[in-house]
């Protein structure tokens, strides 16, 4: 074993491994015997194609099966009855049907201007949610039916500034579904409705079931023609209820301290499904545990899936389960649960070549204090078997740093963590107060203090990973992506703690952000600072790019120059403070890169530049 200084080991994981090798999927589809997957193409230019066993491709390039309402997108295909995709594609926002191999546009060319999400198929019709963009700038959402003949779509409902979950009826005479306004979030506050359609196959008026303002209800689903299972957070935890639609309390089913839910950034999400007379569900408590619940009584009965702690519940088919799982040791990927055996059976893994596990960090779980308050994190330290640090010496650490900021952190394989830790340097993936994934008052502790408990979390798990001799509290960095990025150039402007940061895509100042970003986080900004314009000097005094005089270490900022959510102005403003401030940067701008970067080249770039940053300032 060669002791050399940590950060100098040489390591066979390359960036260009993270791109080659590396191809997210998400959801699934049962179609016969068959499971049609989604899967992100590094190698083609980041499309989403739809795929099955082989691997073999459903549709070919240059289709693109994603879609951008509340750009994030969300429930971009379906499948027919009879086997036919039908999806939302990237480039037109259009949606198709693929008849006997060949796509064909159901909808009319906008130019994007139409745009459609969560899609089910029912019968001969496709149920979604349908966002309009007007050429001045207004934008209507409603739930609309897309008859799979090509006939004009029709409007079901609207009455909200966001709809999500469209459920009809077993006996196709009510329609559930969830809506919320500006300026709740999802997560904040939302309604159930539930109306009858008439004749013409529209909704009239609609009852709420419930919901508001300090209420989040998610995913109804029918048990029968007249009642209603769905999720909410009123208890302070997503649990699941009963519901009667003509009146009645609502009876909660299996009361846990757990969340059943998390934060809708992305449409078609799903945290349940019925099996015979059980439910199945995933609950989460830092990490994610698969469960059947019997309505009856209340009772959880726990599926032991191993090491795999992250889980998301994709189809039910009889038996048959499919599932994305992952975990500390083994790679996220598409699998399969035969409920009787509760046998896994891989379809599709996220990663085509899994690294060496002599490479790969051992995640610990570990909480720190923090002011007044606990801080949850994962912590991955360096691991490679061919060398070693020096005696008396520490390793420099890299605080992770995830974006949402409501999204949230398990132990996983992560091959971008293995690409520092297998060269001498530890990560720490931190749940600060605002995560998901820790019940609703959690989520809370961000409202109006984003900017301040979020920094406060990450500053006390780095300075308790140094306290505790893991970390060498001289060499430490951040690095996040989009609020991540807010809260890596916030902690830089007002802590001393790290050596250096890196921001991807990240939000550096606030007034005209809420004016540049699209629709879905316009609002935003009023829980997590507050609202404007009695909030204006909260605004300029938090925003990073105000307190660059209290900078005094480098940043990297990598951009892509496509990205309708944080635009590049935010990047640029920054850079252009760093520059009159003298402080050493480097800013990467990518061209047809969004809010995520997707290219192979793009994945490459950006790794192999944040390593080179940390290897001259660690």
């Amino acid at each position: 074993m060669t002791t050399a200084p940590y950060g100098t080991w040489t390591s066979p994981i390359t960036a260009a491994d993270l791109a080659a090798s590396g191809h997210p999927v998400s959801g699934a589809r049962f179609v016969g015997n068959e499971v049609w997957w989604a899967e992100s193409r590094p190698t083609e230019g980041g499309r989403t194609a739809i795929r099955k066993a082989g691997p073999v491709n459903v549709i070919e390039a240059p289709f693109d099966a994603r879609t951008t309402v509340h750009e994030y997108g969300g429930g971009a295909w379906a499948v027919s009855d009879d086997g036919r995709l039908v999806f939302s594609n990237m480039s037109d926002q259009r949606v198709y049907v693929v008849n006997d191999g060949v796509p064909t546009a159901l909808t009319p060319d906008t130019g994007s201007r139409a745009r459609y999400g969560e899609l089910s198929v029912r019968g001969d019709e496709i149920w979604c949610v349908r966002e309009t963009h007007s050429p001045g700038g207004r934008i209507r959402r409603d739930i609309c039916v897309v008859p799979l003949d090509g006939s004009p779509a029709r409007s079901v409902v609207s009455g909200s500034r966001f709809l999500a979950f469209p459920r009809v009826s077993p006996d196709g005479r009510r329609l559930a579904w969830i809506a919320w306004d500006h300026p709740q979030m999802p997560w904040d506050g939302t309604e159930l409705r539930c109306a009858y359609l008439g004749a013409d196959g529209t909704v009239g008026e609609w009852t709420v079931l419930a919901g508001g303002p300090e209420e989040s209800v998610l995913q109804p689903e029918w048990i029968d023609n007249d009642d209603l299972y769905a999720i909410s957070d009123i208890s302070g935890w997503w649990n699941i209820y009963r519901f009667e639609v003509e009146g009645g309390l609502p009876t909660p089913i299996g009361a846990v301290d757990a969340d059943i839910g998390a934060p809708l950034w992305q449409l078609g999400s799903h945290w349940f499904a019925p099996v015979d007379d059980r439910l199945l569900t995933v609950r989460t408590v830092g990490t994610d545990t698969l469960a059947f619940l019997d309505p009856a009584t209340g009772q959880f009965t726990d599926i032991d899936l191993g090491d795999h702690t992250s889980v998301d519940l994709l189809e039910v088919d009889g038996t048959r389960v499919l599932l994305r799982t992952g975990g500390a040791t083994v790679p996220s990927g598409i699998r399969i649960l035969d409920s009787t055996t509760m046998e896994l059976t891989d379809i599709r893994l996220a990663l085509d070549d899994v690294p060496d596990t002599v490479y790969l960090p051992v995640a610990q779980q570990m909480t720190f204090q923090g002011p007044e308050r606990e801080v949850h994190t994962v912590v991955y330290p360096p691991r490679n078997p061919e060398y070693t640090g020096p005696d008396g010496t520490l390793p420099p650490f890299i605080a992770f740093v995830h974006g949402g900021p409501t999204a949230h952190v398990a132990p996983r394989l992560d091959t971008v963590y293995a690409f520092f830790t297998s060269r001498g340097y530890g990560v720490v993936d931190v749940n600060y107060g605002g995560s998901s994934g820790y019940g609703r008052e959690y989520r809370n502790r961000l409202r109006g203090q984003w900017g301040v408990v979020d920094v406060e979390d990450t500053v006390a798990a780095v300075r308790g990973l140094a306290e505790q001799g893991i970390a060498d509290g001289s060499r430490l960095a951040i690095e996040g992506g989009s609020a991540g990025g807010w809260t890596v150039l916030a902690a830089l402007t007002s802590s001393d703690v790290f050596a250096c940061g890196a921001s991807y895509y990240g939000v550096a100042e606030l007034e005209k952000f809420v004016k540049e970003t699209h629709d879905f986080e316009s609002r935003y900004i009023d829980g997590l600072i507050g609202p404007l314009p009695e909030a204006a000097e909260l605004y300029r005094s938090r925003a990073p790019l105000n307190n660059v005089d209290g900078l005094n270490c480098p940043v990297l900022l990598l951009q892509g120059l496509n990205d309708p959510i944080v635009t590049p102005a935010q990047a640029e403003r920054f850079r252009d403070a760093l520059v009159k401030k003298g402080i050493p940067h480097r800013y990467i701008a990518y061209p047809g890169e969004a809010h995520g970067f997707r290219r192979a080249e793009t994945i490459i770039d950006a790794r192999e530049s944040e390593l080179a940053f940390y290897n001259q300032y660690l």
